[in-house]
């Protein structure tokens, strides 16, 4: 038996987590071991936590999980030349083939043979993590731990955001989690138009301004729709990107878009989603851009350059930390949408 470590493991296909000793993973020749310092919970985390339709076809159980994550090198395979031993790191999810098609036209992102960190393969909620060496984010040695781990998601932002033109555009974001409220803070980094922000909850809205939301929309109290509208002299918006994957949410946000609009869509629907494709897509010229993940590694380094550079204001996003141990609270937290981004730091 080699050395354990503590890890909050999805044990059983259903709703609930374990926090229980596992092995440290053995790393292979291309492999690096991180020592985790911060990791964040993830939309995606959540559905694995309450478990559903998507999780049910997709989450690979008995599996440590968590995928958001920024440590320090422990240990590098033998084969490794671009990490070394105390190296500051975080890591690309996909762990893809390389060799297909998609991969070699540069679409890795949607590599068919994609095995995901922390959701087919082992992830980061844990003292340790194995990551291929190839998928190594190298994070400058001052860039804090609780912020180092937020650029996976801050990346979906990235890419759903710079999906198409954003310059001077008008832009409804719909859905004000974690990733909507970066989306906002990055198409304001990126001179857009007027920024809307669409949700229910009144906290994330409060967020949402914070994060350079021009106006917020209630949409359990108001239409979206008319709002939208009402703020873009009837033509509607001409970027949508949709977070929430709430499939009312979604149908609205075609018909609040504007006529050749794009819509990007990044929030995962649990179920199938009717729309009236003639009217709110077909016959609008609406392109539609289908998000997942980052562009490997394109977003990275744009996400890497507004960083750096104090492009990107991201403050007041990390609403609260908590230590791995108290899991069950800081998921429950994240179930009542009473939070921005949720931060475990680690020892």
């Amino acid at each position: 038996m080699g050395k354990t470590m503590i890890g909050l493991v999805k044990e059983e296909r259903g709703p609930g987590a374990v926090l229980k000793q596992v092995q440290v993973p053995e790393i292979g020749p291309n492999e690096v071991l991180v020592r985790v310092k911060a990791t964040s919970i993830c939309g995606t985390d959540m559905h694995i936590y309450n478990w559903d339709d998507w999780t049910e076809k997709t989450v690979v159980t008995p599996n440590v999980f968590g995928h958001e994550f920024a440590g320090t090198v422990e240990l590098v395979g033998d084969q490794v030349m671009n990490v070394r031993i105390g190296d500051h790191i975080s890591g690309e999810g996909h762990i893809v083939c390389g060799h297909c098609k998609t991969c070699r036209t540069g679409n890795a992102h949607v590599c068919p043979n994609t095995r995901s960190f922390g959701i087919t393969a082992p992830g980061c909620f844990a003292e340790y993590a194995v990551v291929q060496a190839s998928n190594v984010i190298h994070n400058p040695p001052h860039m804090p731990f609780e912020l180092a781990c937020l650029q996976d998601p801050l990346g979906n932002a990235v890419q759903t955001v710079l999906s198409g033109d954003i310059v001077g555009k008008s832009v409804a974001v719909i859905g004000t989690g974690s990733i909507g409220l970066m989306a906002i803070a990055v198409a304001k980094a990126c001179g857009a138009g007027k920024i809307m922000a669409v949700d229910i909850n009144p906290y994330r809205l409060d967020l949402a301004k914070k994060m350079g939301a021009d106006v917020v929309v209630n949409s359990k109290e108001v239409s979206m729709v008319e709002v939208i509208r009402a703020h873009t002299n009837g033509e509607g918006a001409e970027v949508v990107l949709e977070m929430s994957g709430h499939p009312a949410a979604i149908r609205d946000g075609f018909e609040a878009a504007a006529n050749a609009a794009r819509v990007s869509l990044l929030g995962i629907p649990t179920k199938e989603v009717s729309l009236d494709l003639a009217s709110h897509i077909i016959f609008k010229g609406i392109r539609i851009e289908g998000i997942t993940g980052r562009r490997m590694y394109q977003t990275w380094y744009q996400m890497k350059g507004m960083l750096e550079n104090g492009r990107l204001n991201l403050n007041g996003l990390v609403t609260h930390t908590f230590t791995l141990d108290r899991y069950e609270e800081a998921f429950e937290l994240m179930r009542t949408g009473s939070c921005g981004k949720v931060v475990f730091i680690h020892g």
